[in-house]
């Protein structure tokens, strides 16, 4: 867990890596959650056997779009600001990718390397670069530039 009193602390940090996650892993269980809440059923994210039989990878893979939702739940682990905000906002992202597929069972985490941190009228936006790594594997799940904006 990485901690900032204020802003101007998080501005020093602008170029650098920030904070590096804890492992969390990506059940099947919450995968057929996830496919049943977006109504992405899709085989190679449910059907086990099947996906065992057919798909090039083995099994059953999350959806990439899962590992995109874990993103704000992994980044409130792994960086605290202590500045007083009304709110944090996911403002949206510049760039997605999903690099490797996230096999069920698998465990993953995330990098976060803070690109910008701009006043705003609201308070501030920061681009963070977002790296969500899987434990054993060259290649990361999902790489992003995610916009934050924090709302005074």
């Amino acid at each position: 867990m990485r901690e900032f009193a204020t802003m101007a602390e998080l501005r020093a940090c602008v170029g650098r890596e920030v904070a590096v996650g804890e492992w969390m892993e990506v059940s099947q269980e919450r995968i057929g959650q996830f496919a049943a809440a977006t109504d992405d059923a899709q085989w190679i994210h449910v059907d086990r056997e099947r996906a065992g039989r057919e798909s090039p990878f083995g099994g059953t893979v999350a959806h990439g779009y899962l590992t995109l939702s874990l993103l704000p739940a992994m980044m409130h682990a792994s960086i605290t600001l202590r500045e007083p905000l009304r709110m944090t906002v996911n403002y949206g992202l510049n760039r997605l990718r999903f690099p490797a597929p996230v096999r069920a069972g698998s465990r993953v985490r995330n990098r976060s390397a803070l690109v910008s941190l701009e006043d705003h009228a609201m308070g501030w936006q920061a681009v963070w670069r977002q790296v969500v790594e899987i434990e054993g594997e060259a290649k990361p799940a999902l790489v992003a530039e995610a916009v934050m904006l924090y709302v005074r």
